[in-house]
């Protein structure tokens, strides 16, 4: 039975070897190739990018399941055993939410006051959709996160994607069943932002890093470690008052900001409807700008 299995153990291990050597160089020319496509065909690259997240969209669902519920019991365990620590925290910061409660009442009916003197017209109550992060499809190069909810929840393109803590990012890419969002970390991110303290208005820049860049001050702006940076609600894209992050480090290098909201933190966002179409302007005539 040997004799006969030689000659095709001699013709199969040049042919595995061959096809193993030329795979590497297959993968890089398919990969030049849909580079390639995307730049000289940006609307069907896009509609291939949408089928393929809405295919792959279910499956990473599931898989993400049993990692979020492992989490939850890390999450539980570290929650007991400081929670002692916590309920004693908790009693001062009462103390504190106590004194600032009425402080607040009284601003607020100032301010409901004033409204009425002024003839004050309120925007439009703003409506979210509440989602789960199925996927984090950034690296090196980009920084975006794939939700499960998307065109028939009522997700649109250009949306604002907060949490708790702040500003996460935009809608990039709605699908049926998911969303594509790009984070205020991006390279491509640029948001109208204001120094809280100063009313500063300037630019917060992503670099594919942890930390954003505060860019096209006015001349002479006076910027602070610790100040607060929130949306200034200039060119329709967002509301103003967001909370995005807190000035980190003040040089000549430059003017970096932490965000509020930790990118590996983020479970659940809201993809929030402000109203605001300052960015929803279709880049093809004839290219819908909110749907598939």
């Amino acid at each position: 039975m040997k004799g006969p299995l030689r000659p095709v153990h001699r013709i199969a291990v040049p042919i595995k070897g061959l096809i193993q050597r030329f795979a590497y160089v297959g993968l890089v020319a398919a990969a030049f190739g849909l580079m390639l496509l995307g730049k000289a065909d940006v609307p069907l690259a896009e509609r291939i990018r949408t089928q393929v997240t809405d295919a792959l969209a279910p499956i990473l669902d599931v898989l993400s399941r049993p990692v979020a519920t492992v989490s939850d019991v890390v999450d539980q365990v570290r929650e007991l055993a400081s929670l002692h620590e916590e309920n004693a925290g908790l009693r001062e910061d009462k103390v504190r939410l106590l004194q600032w409660q009425t402080v607040a009442r009284r601003l607020e009916a100032e301010n409901k006051a004033l409204r009425a003197l002024l003839n004050f017209v309120p925007g439009p109550e703003a409506s979210y959709v509440t989602a789960r992060v199925i996927g984090d499809t950034g690296g090196a190069f980009a920084h975006t996160l794939l939700l499960n909810a998307g065109f028939r929840a009522g997700v649109r393109k250009g949306q604002a994607v907060v949490t708790g803590d702040g500003l996460v990012g935009r809608v990039a890419g709605v699908g049926n069943r998911s969303t594509r969002v790009i984070l205020i970390t991006d390279l491509n991110s640029h948001i109208p932002v204001l120094v809280e303290r100063t009313r500063t208005r300037a630019i917060l820049a992503g670099d594919n890093s942890e930390v954003l860049r505060l860019i096209r001050l006015p001349p002479g702006a006076e910027v602070s470690p610790g100040d607060r940076v929130v949306t200034s609600g200039h060119g329709d894209a967002f509301p103003p008052g967001l909370p995005v992050g807190v000035v980190a480090s003040v040089s000549d290098a430059g003017i970096g900001v932490q965000p509020f909201v930790e990118r590996s933190r983020l479970e659940y966002v809201r993809v929030v409807d402000f109203g605001l179409r300052g960015i929803l302007q279709p880049l093809f005539p004839g290219i819908p700008a909110d749907g598939p």
